[in-house]
Order: structure tokens, then sequence, then C-alpha cells
């Protein structure tokens, strides 16, 4: 039996029309500013967000991590929310890398305010960090998939400006909120001194994140990208697939949404799921209870072929992406009752 692969959407593996223009890609050396493939996919994602410059990267974390190295310095810090994946997820590089603290924000649905912003910004004393950044994350993984809209941002970024501080954006799924807001990048762009994008989630390339900011911005970044590790040299086979993905990838992701959406819907009729979070996007998050935890929830649909990942003692995400299509998640939708179904008549008998 196929398996079903609900991990995350960095699952994906390249299509055949993908690997095709892999393959016909002119390269050069990129470190010298000399792949022809990767100077295309940097100036087009650049003028996607309206930006004068882009930076090709191997991950999401670097980008995000040459972004904080560049609007800051060490003694700074940066507002964020708790959820936010340069947090939870990047293994403390904020000071690792550019020696500065964070101010957790705790929003609703992984987002923030530009009043709270506005009150966590630090006064000026010897013996408090400087506030020089804050980042937004869109969407929000660690919050179920929810997504910050245009009416959102605009405080934020008016805020900044007012108070110069720097803006970023970890746009690891921004095109899922694009989508879903039916807002543009390049009006998302203009309110952002600097964003990542990421092409190997639900675009569905395999490996490659984007940094774009103005010329002056992404030429000190390079320098950092050089230093962390990620000056690539013929690089240009895997920035093809990240135009392929561009190309072709973008409106497919409604798609996911909607799959999504019926795991979700499916998962608030099952007696074992409770607080079940779905914003619209390609993640659920849900915890379970009763007869399962988390492990033996996974270790059960990992019986019937299916991958997912514990996200905590009880909490469970599924991600839906390119590789999973709606056979697939009908497959899901039966077992996930079957597992309901087994469960109650064990129950009913006294098991």
């Amino acid at each position: 039996m196929k398996i079903i692969n609900l991990v995350s959407d960095t699952v994906t593996r390249p299509s055949s029309g993908m690997l095709d223009h892999m393959m016909k890609a002119q390269v050069g050396d990129d470190v010298f500013g000399a792949d022809p493939s990767v100077n295309v996919l940097e100036e087009q994602v650049a003028q996607m967000f309206g930006k004068e410059a882009a930076m090709f990267c191997p991950s999401g974390t670097m980008t995000n991590q040459i972004a904080i190295k560049t609007h800051t310095q060490p003694l700074d810090e940066v507002i964020c929310h708790e959820y936010s994946h340069i947090y939870q997820y990047e293994t403390a590089g904020y000071a690792f890398n550019s020696g500065v603290a964070l101010s957790l924000l705790r929003g609703p649905h992984g987002k923030i305010t530009a009043d709270e912003v506005e009150a966590n910004i630090r006064p000026v004393y010897d013996w408090l960090p400087i506030t020089k950044m804050v980042s937004l994350e869109n969407t929000v993984n660690k919050a179920g998939g929810s997504y910050y809209t245009l009416d959102e941002i605009q405080p934020i970024s008016k805020l900044c400006r007012e108070r110069n501080l720097k803006l970023h954006l970890d746009g690891a799924r921004i095109f899922n909120a694009l989508i879903e807001t039916n807002e543009t990048s390049q009006e998302v762009g203009k309110h952002f001194d600097s964003i990542s994008i990421c092409l190997s989630k639900g675009l569905g390339a395999p490996v490659g994140s984007l940094l774009i900011g103005e010329q002056a911005f992404i030429t000190q970044a390079r320098r950092y990208r050089k230093v962390m590790g990620g000056g690539m040299r013929q690089a240009g086979y895997l920035a093809a697939a990240g135009t392929y993905a561009l190309n072709n990838n973008i409106s497919r992701l409604k798609e996911d949404h909607l799959n999504a959406e019926v795991l979700a819907s499916c998962l608030k009729q099952r007696s074992y799921a409770e607080n079940i979070l779905f914003y619209g996007t390609n993640i659920v998050f849900f915890d379970v209870h009763g007869k399962y935890n988390g492990d033996s929830f996974i270790q059960r649909l990992d019986q019937e072929n299916i991958k997912a990942v514990p996200l905590g003692k009880n909490t469970i995400r599924f991600v839906t992406h390119l590789d999973v299509d709606k056979d697939m998640i009908g497959r899901v939708v039966q077992v996930l009752e079957k597992m309901d179904n087994s469960w109650q008549s064990q129950k009913a008998i006294g098991i």
C-alpha cells in the first residue's frame, strides 16, 4: 500500500516537469554572481515582491538568520511571537550568529499586533538590549497555519517605520497565505524591509529559500551567506526547480487547503480528537485523548502506511502538499473513522 506522508510539506519530490527543467538549466558559479539560472530566479522573486534584489540560499533557516544578522548588531533585541520559527526551530541561531535577544509575545493564533509591539519596545538604558527589529511569520506553522492579512500587517509596518525598527517577514509559506487572502505579493512586499520565502515546502522544489530586500541590504547579506557556508557554485540546477515551482505550483496550493479542510472536518467528528486548529491553509493541529496519546496515535497511523508527526505529548500535526492527492485524503479519512469506531467498540464491551 502506498505511503501517505503528512509529516510536512517539505517531503515533496520534484515532478517530472520540474526535473526536466532542472536538467536543462544553464549554470555558472553563483559565488561570482555568474550562474544565469540563479540570477533569473533572484530577479523574478525580487520583482514579485517589489524589491530591488534577492539572494538564493539553501534553507529558510539561513535566510532568516542572515536577515537578523544584517538588520542588527550584538546586544540588540528582536520582537516576535513565541511560536515564531526563529525561536522554536532554528537552534537559538539568533544568539549564536547575531548575539541578540528575543522579546517573545503571546498573541492569539500565533500573531502579534502593533499595540503589542509598541508596548514591548525597550527604553534606552545601559542594562537593556536595544529593540531593533520585528519579525512576523506567515503562515504561522506552530499555530496551525494561521495567517496575517494586509489589514493586520499595515499597522505594524507603520509603527516600525515611525520607531525606526526593521520589519522582517518569515514568509516560509507566504503563498499559502496569499491564496487565502487574495492579496498580491507586491502589496505585502512594500511593508517589509526583508522577506524570506521558501521554495521547498508547498511549492514543491527540493531545496532552496530566498531572502529579498533592497540592494544594499542584499549586498551585505551575501557576505553573511558566504561566512555561514551558503555560497553555492552551480546552484542553477536547484534555482531552476524554484523557477518552475513559482511558475507552476502557486495556484494549486488551494488544492492542499481543501484537502486539509477535509481532514479538519473529519477530526471534528472524532471522539479521540480535540483542540483542532485549522485556519484554511495546509496545516491541521489537534490533540488526542482517551485511548490514544501522541505516540500510540502515530503508531496506529503507521500501521496503515500513514505518516505524521507528534508535536508534543498529545499533539499531532497533519500537513497537506502536492504529493498527497484527493484519493489519499479519502483513505486517511477512512482510517481516522475506523480508529474511532474501533475505540468506541472496545469501550462498549469494557476493554
